[in-house]
């Protein structure tokens, strides 16, 4: 598939397909490693014009402080623009996947993307397949719904779901997480910091779909990433950060 930055997407779920149709998941692209809430994480290497986006990435946008919190940068440098990303090296199956997030995802700008999600490998997958997204990003659009949920199906050929919604939130802190199930995939947002709950949960979706096989099957990396829709620069012109408090993986 051919990517052009003049893209313009007429959809969520064009948007949801193009932005994700060239993350790589080799040693090519990540180098650095740092170990973030118990677990070792790849982050992605430094490099200039690659997908999604195209955008430009610093590995030194990816950061722990002295706690152990995870940070992800948008930053500009000598008129460029540089995104953030990072992936889990250990490949995780069914189970809970839980963010503890500090930042103000409903209201970022409308060229950014916060992604809380997996990928597959290419043994896993071709690209459009196996992927369960959390991503607050209003793709491009102004007065766009800031958050959606996104299941790409196990096998190619078979329509992804997605699940649009606004929000208000109450504050800065949020928990974001998505319980993935052989048939089944819960997703769910919670104000505040919660545990293994659904505590003042502002939204929930479940995608429990007729066939299986549009549930992913395989473990696969979880990722997280920060970055620019269609590399376009932030309306706002301003640089982001955002802090993961912590990361939480329960099997089922």
């Amino acid at each position: 598939m051919a990517y052009s930055s003049r893209f313009a997407a007429n959809s969520l779920l064009e948007a949801v397909a193009i932005s994700f149709a060239f993350i790589l998941l080799s040693e090519s692209v990540h180098g650095k490693t740092l170990t973030f809430s118990g677990r070792e994480w790849s982050v992605r290497s430094s490099q200039t014009g690659t997908s999604p986006g195209p955008n430009n990435w610093d590995e030194n946008n990816a950061f722990l402080d002295d706690q152990g919190r995870l940070h992800l940068k948008i930053t500009q440098r000598n008129g460029r623009w540089y995104c953030a990303e990072v992936a889990t090296i250990q490949r995780l199956g069914f189970g809970r996947y839980q963010f503890q997030i500090e930042g103000p995802i409903d209201r970022l700008d409308q060229n950014i993307v916060l992604g809380l999600f997996n990928y597959p490998p290419p043994d896993v997958g071709p690209d459009r397949t196996n992927e369960i997204d959390i991503e607050y990003a209003k793709w491009g659009y102004a007065n766009g719904k800031p958050a959606s949920f996104t299941v790409y199906p196990s096998v190619a050929g078979r329509p992804q779901t997605s699940y649009q919604f606004d929000l208000a939130l109450s504050g800065t802190y949020t928990t974001q997480s998505f319980a993935w199930r052989s048939n089944n995939i819960l997703f769910s947002g919670q104000h505040g910091h919660q545990n293994n709950n659904r505590l003042n949960e502002y939204v929930s979706w479940t995608f429990a779909p007729a066939n299986a096989v549009d549930v992913p099957q395989s473990p696969m990396p979880a990722m997280i990433n920060l970055w620019l829709f269609n590399g376009l620069a932030p309306s706002n012109g301003q640089e982001l950060e955002i802090v993961i408090h912590s990361f939480q993986f329960t099997p089922y």
